[in-house]
């Protein structure tokens, strides 16, 4: 199963690592010297420790689990509401109509990345743990954990229950079945709350000194997605105020102009992976789409692949800045327009602007608090927080007065501020019991069907086949 393929041969997977983040940009300062690569002793060293956890990060991005046309913003997407096919390619076309399966590509992949990843961040966990001879044993640590938790929420949010790998022992991994997606958020909880305790509010170099770079985790990072967490769980109180200590941190934290937002360095990044080089590879663009999207200075692109949905691209409000600002538009034709996501500029140069796969923002915390206020009756506190997103996108006060008219307002506000990112859209309407309801509408309009098993993924079969405790994504086969 998965625990055999990606977590066997632990020195092999981090010399490989040590080998192919050496060069990276940002995460990296010095390079891992493939000598000191040898069991615990990596974690002996200041440096060799950040290059492993820099070399999870590389990876992140590698592998394009958040960017490019195999990441999750875009293949949730297609799958959901978000985004129209305009592409031949099989995966496409079965994201699109909801015709996924353990055998079409990409939708079983995020698993098995996530998982080998799993393995080195295990490792970093034990290793560091007992740790000598470390500047920053606390720091290191505490991006393990809080990567750990990371990976796990998209783990869930993907394939629901899942098994909690919690180790690097082979034989005790090799016999996991799925744990319920309860235990798993208390595991998240667990993970991201050690992180919070060990990492402290500056943003650090792979040398441990402080930097204005967002590109590792603070303690910051796991507030936010500890706040993600408590609003999925319904936990609204610790929703409320693990947002409201982001939001009240001004003297770190800002709104910030939409051309702005997704710059390395802007003051309303919380955390997100900075692009980088790989000797032979160029991992440059941040944008979950701009891959294969037109760019708006060259129309008639021969390979469109996807568009925006129809239905996204019609709920945003007149006048909403957001749209003039983060959507595209190429005229191929006066019959072929193309509107796409344009949230990201620079397109991955590493002229100015550089730019960020922006993870986490505070926007979304100002959402964040809207709803966990909202679902406590606090309506005015909740309309304060909606409103102060949609006045920077140029809006008027919303108009609900109701608590269910200020939720459904919440969450189109979510829809159209943070489209296309990572998918918070999809995991958006499952979470608040919308999905079927929606996309048994979008999916005939898609050629596809809909079915509430399809809230989930489905994995690899050959995991399944290693592992007699682990089962098929229930509806799948």
């Amino acid at each position: 199963m998965i625990m055999k393929k990606s977590f066997q041969y632990s020195w092999i997977v981090l010399i490989l690592v040590a080998v192919s983040v050496a060069s990276c940009k940002k995460y990296l300062d010095v390079p891992l010297p493939i000598s000191s690569v040898a069991g615990n002793s990596i974690y002996q060293n200041d440096n060799t420790a950040a290059a492993a956890l820099g070399g999870v990060y590389g990876r992140l991005f590698q592998y394009l689990v958040f960017a490019g046309n195999s990441g999750v913003g875009c293949m949730t997407g297609l799958y959901g509401d978000e985004l129209k096919n305009q592409s031949l390619l099989p995966t496409n076309q079965a994201l699109y109509g909801d015709g996924v399966s353990s055998s079409v590509g990409g939708v079983t992949t995020f698993w098995t990345t996530l998982y080998s990843q799993l393995y080195s961040v295990n490792l970093a966990i034990e290793g560091l743990t007992g740790a000598t001879n470390l500047n920053y044993t606390n720091q290191w640590l505490g991006e393990a954990y809080f990567t750990r938790g990371f990976m796990y929420f998209y783990l869930t949010n993907l394939y629901g229950d899942v098994p909690l790998v919690l180790g690097s022992n082979y034989l005790a991994n090799n016999g996991l079945a799925r744990s319920p997606q309860t235990d798993v958020y208390k595991q998240i909880v667990s993970d991201l709350q050690q992180a919070q305790s060990l990492l402290d509010t500056k943003y650090h170099s792979a040398s441990g000194a402080v930097t204005a770079d967002r590109g590792r985790p603070n303690r910051a990072a796991a507030m936010a997605l500890l706040a993600r967490v408590y609003l999925y769980t319904q936990d609204w109180k610790d929703a409320e105020s693990m947002a409201d200590s982001l939001i009240k941190d001004a003297a770190d934290f800002q709104l910030t102009s939409l051309s702005q937002v997704f710059l390395i360095n802007s003051t309303e990044v919380i955390w997100g992976l900075e692009p980088f080089n790989v000797s032979g590879y160029s991992y440059q663009v941040p944008d979950a789409l701009s891959y294969y999207l037109p760019a708006a200075t060259t129309p008639a692109s021969a390979a469109v692949l996807a568009t925006l949905g129809d239905s996204l691209r019609l709920a945003f409000e007149a006048g909403d800045a957001r749209y003039s600002s983060w959507v595209g538009k190429d005229s191929v034709s006066p019959t072929a327009v193309y509107y796409y996501p344009y949230k990201y500029k620079a397109r991955g140069s590493y002229t100015a602007p550089q730019e960020m796969l922006t993870l986490f923002r505070l926007a979304e915390q100002y959402l964040i608090r809207a709803e966990a206020r909202a679902q406590q009756n606090n309506l005015t506190g909740a309309i304060a927080d909606l409103n102060t997103v949609r006045t920077r996108a140029g809006l008027g006060g919303t108009t609900a007065v109701t608590q269910a008219d200020l939720l459904t307002a919440i969450l189109r506000e979510r829809r159209v501020e943070l489209f296309t990112e990572s998918g918070q859209r999809f995991f958006d309407l499952r979470r608040t019991g919308n999905l079927d309801a929606v996309m048994n509408v979008i999916a005939p309009l898609k050629g596809g069907a809909w079915a509430s098993f399809k809230a989930w993924w489905p994995i690899p079969v050959t995991d399944i086949q290693s592992d007699p405790k682990l089962t098929q994504t229930p509806g799948f086969n």
